[in-house]
């Protein structure tokens, strides 16, 4: 099935985001995360792409595998283009292909400071473009409501929306934010482009200060005031951040809910509780507004 056909068929898909384990580490962490997660009943969940882009290692497609076979939940397979070449990337759809995983986010991926190579792929819509010509994929899209870190502009980032869309991508996943304003000011710009196609929030529950410092100087997301105020007030009670982390997270969703965005994100972090949380406190609310659309 791709994914696609959930946003016809529902007001919000509800999803989740999990990462493998370090090729170092046992691939049965990851087990344990997805036994926890599967009867909170997710409409897909993603997995991001391994470190390197090294096919022999990247346990991507493994993982997307058993999340199908094993508990019949649509899997999203992210795969990055840079520094990789075609012949790579064709052996990377075939892997998917056979193991029926029929969904992929196409994504440009970080390029190495050290590295003066790009390979075949200068961005995300050659390889959305590339992936297109192969066999019949789903394909989604990263957006960035308060721009790519490497972007000179929003506006930029916009032709390279309308870029990634006119190559075949079917619906995009934003980056996270903290303050939804970014995020609706993103939607606002992209219906002035004629750009409609779903876009669903990245939604990421902060737990832990180094966490939130770690995340803004990766992707360069603001942190508001309000949240500053959280964190300096429970930075050392763990659970009482983790909690309000959480809470703070809830108070996004049920404002984009309300606001009739198309689908919700969750960046788990491969933490159970935390996305456990989540889907039991706004599972009447997407009932709702989903029993709507169905009537």
């Amino acid at each position: 099935m791709h994914i696609k056909e959930l946003f016809e068929e529902k007001e919000v898909v509800f999803s989740f985001e999990i990462f493998p384990p370090k090729v170092t580490s046992s691939i049965e962490t990851i087990y344990d995360t997805l036994e926890s997660l599967k009867d909170l009943k997710p409409d897909y969940i993603s997995v991001t792409y391994g470190a390197g882009g090294n096919i022999s290692d990247n346990r991507t497609c493994e993982i997307s595998s058993l999340i199908k076979n094993k508990y019949n939940i649509e899997p999203l397979a992210h795969l990055t283009c840079i520094n990789s070449n075609k012949k790579t990337i064709n052996n990377i759809l075939e892997r998917l292909n056979e193991q029926g995983i029929e969904n992929i986010l196409a994504l440009r991926g970080d390029i190495p400071r050290k590295s003066s190579t790009i390979g075949d792929f200068n961005n995300a819509h050659e390889l959305i473009e590339h992936i297109n010509k192969k066999d019949n994929f789903g394909i989604a899209a990263a957006c960035y409501p308060e721009g790519h870190i490497d972007s000179s502009s929003l506006k930029q980032d916009i032709e390279a929306l309308k870029m990634k869309i006119e190559a075949g991508a079917d619906y995009l996943i934003s980056q996270l934010f903290f303050d939804n304003n970014y995020f609706y000011n993103l939607l606002n710009l992209m219906e002035q482009k004629g750009l409609n196609i779903p876009i669903q929030a990245g939604i990421m529950p902060v737990t832990n200060k180094k966490q939130i410092e770690r995340i803004v100087s990766l992707c360069g997301a603001t942190v508001p005031p309000k949240f500053i105020k959280i964190m300096n007030k429970y930075e050392h009670d763990k659970e009482a951040l983790r909690e309000a982390g959480i809470a703070y997270a809830l108070e996004q969703i049920i404002d984009l809910v309300s606001s009739e965005v198309k689908g919700i994100h969750l960046y788990t972090m491969n933490n159970p509780y935390i996305a456990r949380k989540i889907s039991n406190n706004i599972s009447y609310v997407l009932s709702s507004v989903n029993r709507k659309k169905s009537i």
